[in-house]
């Protein structure tokens, strides 16, 4: 993602409410959304490119689906590596991620994936809920379909969703070098996972409920089964080269492209994610590479696999502690109208490096 200025300029905290968009006017960067409500971007923060500045104002109420689509990205970063050394922290300052944005590593591969994806995903349903002005529903799907099912209803809009996705996220990348072409493709391997798992939704249409004809249309997954994807992508991410084909007669996109660091290696297709660099130590704190290390993080002592004591504690060791939880239990529904509880107290015991 163009997360040197798109994740910089909408920050958020751990919280997750937006502070780098605020309802207070301003001199010089004034945006207005779809219902008049003057959007001003922090000054302090990096503002978004004049592009970018141009397809919000092209595009009203696209703003709030944007940061939407930014947000959940975030959540279900944090959800997928919830069990890992790297488990995607964030920050309150002005740039979300941290130093790791600036690295090639698959850990940055995946976080420009999933935002990319986040923005498609929460881009495309907008456009199928009418809160996007210049955007609808997909109704190029029309005519027959199937023996007993027809095309119709309301597909989710994923050729706009990818088009606006890859003219605003890719706007900031700019070079020819390593890391151009790696965001470039990871960028786009998020667009292409929301596409490729969309799913056709029908509804019977028949008397008494019997299904004689289907009405169909293409539904967006859930970014939970978008999250997963790019999850087994990043598990097998694929590290790359800069290649250059040293052909003046080549166009300036097949001049320069990834290669497989391993020539035994077959290319990474447009699906995969793709990384240049080892990634650094998660184990320890280090200010060089903004990790801050898994000291104090809660671990599960009975498992042999990554959330276990052994590996993310990474040898060091942990600590061991009980506290008392009270919590609402044994609801009862009375007619009518309202539920009694009980009240449990259990002990929980927590392991922590």
């Amino acid at each position: 993602l163009a997360l040197s200025s798109l994740s910089n300029t909408l920050a958020v905290n751990n919280s997750g409410r937006w502070w780098g968009i605020i309802n207070v006017a301003s001199s010089t960067n004034l945006l207005t959304d779809s219902k008049n409500v003057q959007l001003v971007l922090d000054p302090s923060l990096q503002l978004l490119s004049r592009k970018q500045r141009k397809l919000i104002r092209q595009n009203p109420g696209i703003l709030h689906s944007v940061s939407s689509g930014l947000l959940t990205a975030i959540k279900e970063c944090k959800w997928q590596f919830r069990n890992r050394r790297w488990n995607c922290p964030t920050s309150q300052g002005p740039n979300i991620f941290g130093k790791i944005v600036n690295r090639g590593c698959r850990e940055t591969a995946f976080i420009f994936a999933i935002t990319s994806a986040g923005v498609t995903h929460s881009v495309a349903r907008s456009c199928s809920e009418g809160s996007i002005e210049s955007c609808t529903c997909d109704y190029r799907r029309r005519g027959p379909g199937g023996p007993d099912w027809h095309w119709g209803g309301c597909s989710d809009n994923i050729d706009f969703g990818r088009l606006f996705g890859r003219e605003f996220v890719d706007s900031s990348e700019k070079g020819r070098d390593l890391r151009f072409l790696m965001n470039l493709h990871n960028n786009e391997a998020g667009r292409m996972t929301v596409f490729s798992e969309m799913r056709q939704e029908c509804k019977c249409h028949g008397m008494s409920g019997s299904c004689t004809v289907r009405t169909c249309w293409m539904r967006l997954p859930t970014f939970r089964a978008v999250g997963d994807v790019l999850k087994d992508r990043f598990d097998g991410a694929s590290r790359v080269i800069y290649g250059n084909k040293g052909s003046n007669r080549a166009s300036r996109v097949e001049l320069h492209h990834l290669e497989p660091e391993n020539p035994a290696h077959k290319p990474p297709s447009p699906h995969d994610l793709v990384y240049f660099e080892k990634s650094p130590n998660f184990c320890t704190y280090s200010g060089k590479t903004g990790t801050a290390g898994t000291a104090g993080r809660f671990c599960n002592s009975s498992s042999p696999g990554l959330d276990g004591c052994e590996l993310l504690c990474c040898g060091r060791g942990y600590r061991t502690r009980t506290q008392r939880v009270t919590e609402r239990c044994n609801c009862t529904f009375h007619w009518c109208c309202h539920v009694s509880c009980l009240n449990c107290t259990n002990t929980q015991v927590l392991h922590e490096c």
